[in-house]
């Protein structure tokens, strides 16, 4: 076959899908995300259960935003973190499924 008989997705979603999976790739920013999936949480919340500081967890969920992996909403004066949508929370739980199948 040539190389003009396949189709191949555009490089801006290959180069879109290649940051998700990079930030996927730290340990810190999968279990952030895996709580999330679990429940919403405000940043003081997550930097409790994780060990962290309010600063590097904020840091870690900007990140998260930018890539559309978390949203927020204001509640108060804080703001209260989920999974941006079922897609991320899919993606997440197929690499579980994945690496817990023997």
């Amino acid at each position: 076959m040539n190389a003009e008989d396949h189709s191949f997705l555009d490089e801006s979603v290959i180069e879109e899908v290649s940051r998700i999976f990079k930030a996927l790739a730290d340990p810190t920013r999968m279990k952030m995300l895996y709580l999330l999936s679990q429940e919403e949480c405000h940043v003081g919340h997550i930097a409790e259960v994780l060990g962290m500081s309010q600063s590097a967890v904020s840091h870690q969920l900007a990140l998260l935003r930018t890539l559309r992996l978390v949203k927020y909403r204001r509640e108060g004066k804080m703001l209260v973190y989920s999974c941006d949508d079922e897609h991320v929370i899919s993606l997440l739980k197929q690499a579980i499924d994945h690496a817990q199948h023997p």
